[in-house]
């Protein structure tokens, strides 16, 4: 099968091989990929940047058809179309795993980064961490939501905003986008939106923001929330922005919590 790995060796530290997948283990799956997006990780995993990964499939965005199942595994059928994401799978017996927070795990394996991913023409999953794609649902469009999709809904619940709150969302870019939908569509949140590229905040009107921010325009964020709401419930920072995360702090009400999704590369100092 054709396969994107990591090598160093070659342009942009990847290449484009045919590669043969091991069996399949106990409790395992195997997936006819049909599309997989690129996550900024993947560049990072291409680059070195977390260890030597050469030899590598990358991918952890990706949507496929079930091909095959192991003898124990029940969760799955043949002909399935599911997701194909980050989580690979974890001990699922820890202080982590047992208390839904499985992606601090010691043992976990990370798809396009410990163990093979989506970018290929198949892909082994674990059956019990290979969610299934809704009827309907475009599967180009879902690919996304293995991702980011997940990583933005967590973030929101993990908020705990409740009906009617105001929660204000950092940044309205890729992640962002999809954390003002679900701060409006699922949570049912009042949603701020704050960004400093007006496009982005366009966008975000359009998806579902109550109100939007531009900081270079309308002055600070937290100022402007603070007087209009008596600050935030909550606060998502998607940027990876130093002043983000400060003015996350400061936009917040007493015992309002902040959720740290972006994360830049300064040392972040709380007063």
């Amino acid at each position: 099968m054709k396969a994107v790995v990591v090598n160093k060796n070659s342009e942009a530290n990847i290449e484009v091989i045919d590669k043969e997948l091991r069996p399949l283990h106990s409790g395992e799956a195997l997936v006819d990929v049909e599309y997989c997006g690129v996550c900024h990780t993947d560049l990072h995993v291409a680059n070195h940047d977390f260890g030597n990964t050469d030899g590598r499939i990358l991918g952890h965005e990706a949507i496929g058809i079930v091909t095959k199942i192991a003898d124990d595994v029940t969760s799955l059928k043949v002909g399935d179309r599911v997701s194909i994401a980050w989580m690979f799978q974890s001990c699922g017996r820890c202080e982590y795993c047992v208390t839904g927070r499985e992606t601090f795990c010691r043992e976990v394996k990370n798809a396009g980064y410990t163990v093979d991913g989506g970018m290929a023409e198949q892909c082994i999953v674990t059956a019990d961490y290979a969610v299934k794609v809704p009827e309907g649902l475009d599967p180009a469009q879902a690919s996304s939501i293995t991702c980011a999709g997940v990583t933005t809904y967590k973030a929101i619940k993990v908020s705990g905003i409740k009906p009617g709150q105001p929660i204000v969302i950092y940044g309205c870019g890729g992640l962002g986008n999809l954390a003002i939908q679900y701060a409006k569509s699922v949570f049912g949140a009042k949603v701020i939106a704050v960004d400093i590229n007006d496009d982005k905040l366009a966008l975000a009107k359009e998806v579902g923001a109550d109100m939007t921010i531009n900081p270079i325009t309308q002055g600070p964020a937290d100022k402007i929330i603070q007087e209009a709401f008596g600050g935030a419930y909550a606060a998502v920072v998607t940027a990876v922005s130093k002043v983000a995360f400060n003015s996350a702090v400061d936009a917040v009400r007493a015992c309002g919590k902040v959720v740290a999704v972006g994360l830049p590369v300064e040392t972040m100092d709380l007063n």
